[in-house]
């Protein structure tokens, strides 16, 4: 009775179990159907999901049905219980049910499987390889698990794509275990526990091997983006030349022959351990104190699966060919001399060698046993061992030795050219176009005038102090945050002070969205109703020039505050527009629709519109409130609806609220990175979205509105983030620090802050995997030309890319193979002071005309010194307006020629006795003088050094920018403002006056409202 208890107990968890999974199945694709179906993009969901389920059962199936298949045949052969010699008999096959049902009638003896003399061993002989097995199943089982558990992203509601395919189990991935535990006891307490565990115990072998068949249906799953692209190649028509294969093939093809590599050295290492170990241990073998030999059948078995694992252990060694492309020792990165003339070789060898042994064990696999054969398989294995060490190591060893690293530089050179080459390839470094910069310096105040829109967009303010100032006067009420602030450049109207007429000009700007926070919230206010139904939403944005100053040293503002008045013909009126410098302004930027439904702290899920009013914008000491308009979010009037987001979200309060309306809808995955995260995870995306401010309704001549990419959008508010295509499959190109070593600028994606639109954009449509991914998600990528014309005047070159651009050029620049060899021109990126300290230069954006060309134009800079030298080297750009998108530039100075480097100029500035001095009795007042970031400006063939002043109070932490400093040559300049600081380099005849330096009594701090 108990027992049917127990029974029905079970089942009914069973089928309860199955029950919660199939709501939980039904509840994720429900909601995440329709939230892709919001954004036009179920097909991008289903594609990518069906592909990962066909891969996880195909992992789990196809490894589940071998591994237990093998271990269930190996059941079947394995010796019973009972004593074989002691008794002449042998268990019939069947196991021990079946011996008991025919225990009175033994099978006569000649028809009884009966072991192989020559394959016994002595109990010494048969603990050592039963242990050892099981501590190689045991390692392989926490090796997977690792990987398993590196795969696994717990914010996502599948696997990951991994940026490259895990290592196969095998002696190195062995000793990379082994070497971690040896720091960890509990690990090796853990590794031995189950290594007993497996000896004591060998039906967890069926366990272990449910587990793997888990784990692989998971690795699987989560390669589902290389399965896509190895579908869907395109050939990058360049040749690799050790194997004279297409890019493409390491790209899209070798990625998955590795990832067959990985399965098949696992699942077959464990089968044939597991067979063995279940055969060794079988008919009480171990308390009769030896194994008496492998049956037939049981050797057949083990040949077979012998001959898959040495025909895995080929594909290994054919694949380790290609492997070779991606070493790296102290000369170059992928295949040197010995690699390419030696090492790829060997392992070809090698694979022959283990093919060849493998179709051996097949042999006998279908062949009459003989003892002979037992022997000269031995045999065989013993000089594979020796050649394997040999060719594997022993040869390229002796070869690297003995005649490569006498003569290195000959030897090593066509294999530094191909590095070179194929690193600046993979970074795109072949592209840049290479000038000679030489200074002339002849500078006069007449070129400064014009150049005079370079002038006018030196950046005096940078991120910092300008969040510190929005922080303490734009921040409004507690949960507003400004968590970033951009620099891009926007035409707008001025006056000219001359003819006093309207005209535009381009302004270099730090822009800065203000968002609502919700844990800003106060605690006591923290309700389910304010939390999803009233703090809905951010208001507007900061807008300042980065090269003027406010009243006070603070900064100045084109936009700012929230519910400004205006005067109408017939009234004035509070409309909650922001406050603007101006009427120019009023034309030039779009303000009318500042909510901020989507950015980078909106974390929080919402419904609107409903019968509670949302939270607008703080008016004094009351709220003005608003309901969303938008076309964002999922429909939720229906019940079914909302029992599934109930359920999903994890909010059962939907359910009982009385609050929402038939046009209420969840707004859901509201941060932009989560949001394109979740459209496109194949893709990197850049650090640093940044808000554009654009009417996208200026249409082209020629296109309706139902053309447009936001036709239904009455927003002006838009996010920019760049997005890359990676890989670490690119031979020969050394890889970055985070182990990628082909990166394209490929996609630049734009969500709708309001609407919660995403579109993305083909920047770069020369890169063959963007190319691909659109192949696979046709709906997906559109042409940059697509992008609307107030949206694409705002692209950047992006800071991310540009730095590792930058970082592989400290090396790569040098195409020598002597001069690479060698060393003797490395750079780095100079060093400046910020605040008080120290800290490596970072590019930064200008508006400057190139020496060769006509106008200005938008620039990212980032400068170079000489690895042990201070003095300037090179400096390169990147281009961000029209037909000139993505082209870099590289100017190199003349080595025999002094430049002043930013260390040297800082030097200078700090050890100038006036200078100094000033900014001592600054620090001793209270306050603290703060130098910003040094630019470096090119100006016609010369180089101006501009550096602000900043001072900060100790107390309320609100910088002011106190002093310009403008070094120019050997003259070096501190004034209250950059005009006067150039006149005064630049007129210092004309005007013998020293520049006009606040007394330190005047320099008051204003007062934080």
């Amino acid at each position: 009775m108990l027992k049917g208890l127990g029974k029905r107990a079970f089942q009914w968890i069973v089928a309860g179990l199955g029950v919660w999974m199939g709501i939980e199945l039904f509840t994720f694709l429900s909601a995440e159907s329709l939230w892709f179906e919001e954004l036009d993009y179920e097909r991008v969901f289903w594609v990518r999901l069906l592909t990962r389920l066909v891969l996880l059962v195909l992992g789990l199936g196809i490894t589940g049905g071998l591994t237990f298949g093998n271990l269930f045949l190996a059941n079947h052969l394995k010796y019973g219980k009972l004593d074989i010699l002691s008794r002449g008999l042998t268990e019939p096959l069947g196991g021990r049910d079946r011996w008991k049902r025919n225990i009175s009638h033994p099978f006569a003896q000649p028809n009884l499987p009966s072991p192989n003399s020559y394959t016994a061993l002595n109990l010494e002989s048969l603990l050592a390889l039963v242990i050892l097995l099981s501590l190689g199943i045991s390692t392989l089982l926490v090796y997977y698990a690792q990987v398993v558990v590196d795969y696994w992203h717990p914010g996502s509601w599948l696997l990951l794509n991994s940026p490259s395919v895990p290592l196969g189990f095998g002696l190195q991935s062995s000793q990379e275990i082994l070497q971690q535990m040896t720091t960890d006891w509990w690990q090796i307490a853990l590794l031995l526990l189950f290594t007993l565990a497996i000896v004591v115990e060998p039906r967890l072998l069926y366990a272990i091997a449910a587990v793997l068949s888990l784990f692989f249906g998971l690795v699987f799953s989560g390669q589902w983006a290389k399965v896509l692209l190895f579908f869907h190649p395109i050939a990058f028509n360049i040749t690799e030349p050790v194997f004279n294969r297409d890019i493409s093939f390491y790209i899209f093809n070798l990625p998955i022959w590795e990832l067959l590599q990985f399965w098949l050295m696992g699942v077959l290492f464990f089968l044939f351990a597991a067979v063995t170990i279940l055969y060794l241990v079988s008919g009480n073998s171990i308390s009769e104190g030896k194994f008496p030999g492998f049956s037939e059948g049981q050797l057949r078995h083990l040949y077979g699966l012998g001959a898959a694992l040495m025909g895995a252990i080929a594909l290994r060694y054919a694949l380790l060919r290609y492997e070779l492309l991606y070493t790296s020792n102290a000369v170059i990165y992928g295949a040197g001399y010995t690699q390419a003339n030696v090492e790829v070789w060997s392992y070809g060898g090698l694979a022959l060698l283990s093919g060849a042994l493998a179709i051996f064990l097949l042999y006998l696999t279908f062949r009459k046993l003989e003892p002979h054969h037992f022997k000269r398989l031995k045999q065989s294995l013993g000089l594979y061992v020796a050649l394997v060490a040999i060719a594997g190591a022993l040869l390229p060893f002796a070869v690297q030795r003995l005649i490569v690293q006498p003569n290195e530089i000959e030897r090593e050179r066509p294999y530094i050219e191909r590095s070179i080459a194929f690193t600046r390839q993979g970074f795109g470094l072949d592209r840049i176009d290479v000038q000679l910069f030489n200074p002339e310096n002849a500078l006069t105040f007449e070129d400064l005038l014009a150049n005079d829109l370079t002038i006018n967009n030196i950046r005096l303010w940078d991120t910092r102090p300008l969040l510190q100032t929005n922080r303490q006067l734009q921040q409004i009420r507690l949960y507003y945050k400004f968590p970033d602030a951009d620099i891009d450049r926007y035409t707008l109207r001025k006056t000219d002070p001359e003819s006093q007429k309207s005209v535009t000009e381009r302004q270099q700007v730090l822009i800065s969205a203000r968002e609502l926070d919700y844990s800003g919230v106060p605690t006591e206010a923290q309700t389910w109703v304010n939390k999803h139904l009233v703090y809905t939403h951010g208001y507007g944005f900061t807008l300042s020039p980065v090269n003027t100053v406010g009243p006070g040293g603070l900064p100045d503002y084109f936009v700012r505050d929230i519910g400004m008045e205006r005067q109408t013909v017939q009234e004035t009126a509070n409309d909650g527009t922001l406050g603007i410098a101006n009427e120019l302004i009023r034309t030039s930027i779009p303000i009318g629709h500042p909510r901020i439904y989507y950015g980078e702290l909106t974390d929080t899920a919402v419904m609107a519109p409903s019968k509670v009013p949302e939270l607008d914008y703080p008016q004094g000491d009351e709220n003005v409130y608003n309901s969303y308009e938008g076309a964002g979010g999922v429909g939720i009037g229906s019940w079914w609806r909302r029992l599934i987001f109930a359920k999903y979200l994890n909010n059962w309060q939907m359910l009982f609220t009385d609050n929402f309306t038939p046009e209420t809808k969840v707004l859901f995955r509201r941060n932009i990175k989560d949001r394109i995260r979740a459209i496109a995870p194949f893709l990197e995306f850049d650090s640093d979205p940044y808000l554009v401010v654009a009417n996208t309704r200026l249409y082209e001549s020629g296109i309706t509105p139902a053309e447009q990419q936001f036709p239904e959008s009455d927003n002006y508010l838009y996010w920019i983030i760049d997005a890359y295509t990676i890989s670490d499959r690119y031979p020969y190109s050394e890889p970055t620090s985070q182990e990628f070593n082909y990166i394209r600028n490929s996609v630049k994606v734009v969500v709708d802050a309001y609407n919660g639109k995403v579109k993305l954009y083909i920047a770069d449509p020369s890169d063959p995997l963007v190319q691909s991914w659109q192949e696979i998600f046709p709906n997906l990528l559109q042409p940059l030309d697509a992008m609307p014309v107030a949206l694409r005047s705002h692209i950047r070159y992006p800071q991310d890319f540009f730095e590792v651009q930058s970082e592989r050029l400290l090396t790569y620049h040098m195409t020598d193979p002597k001069v690479f060899y060698n060393r003797e021109d490395q750079w780095r990126v100079p060093n400046e002071i910020y605040g008080s300290k120290q800290q490596v230069v970072e590019p930064y954006y200008l508006i400057m005309k190139l020496p060769t060309e006509v106008s200005e134009e938008f620039i990212l800079l980032n400068l170079f010194t000489p690895m042990s030298r201070n003095n300037l080297i090179g400096w390169m750009g990147g281009r961000a307006d029209g037909i000139n998108y993505g082209n870099l530039l590289l100017y190199q100075f003349p080595k025999q020629q002094l430049v002043y480097g930013p260390e040297q100029i800082e030097a200078r500035i700090n050890q100038d006795p006036v200078i100094s001095q000033q900014i001592s009795l600054w620090n001793r007042q209270g306050s603290q003088a703060l130098q910003g970031n040094l630019l470096v400006i090119p100006i016609e063939r010369s180089l101006l050094y501009v550096e602000p002043l900043y001072i900060e109070a100790e107390e309320n932490s609100l910088p002011i920018l106190a002093r310009v400093i403008v070094a120019y040559e050997n003259r070096i300049v501190m004034a209250e403002t950059l005009e006067l600081a150039l006149k005064a380099v630049f007129q210092g005849e004309e005007q013998p006056t020293d520049p006009i330096i606040r007394p330190v009594e005047d320099m008051t701090l204003p007062a934080v409202n």
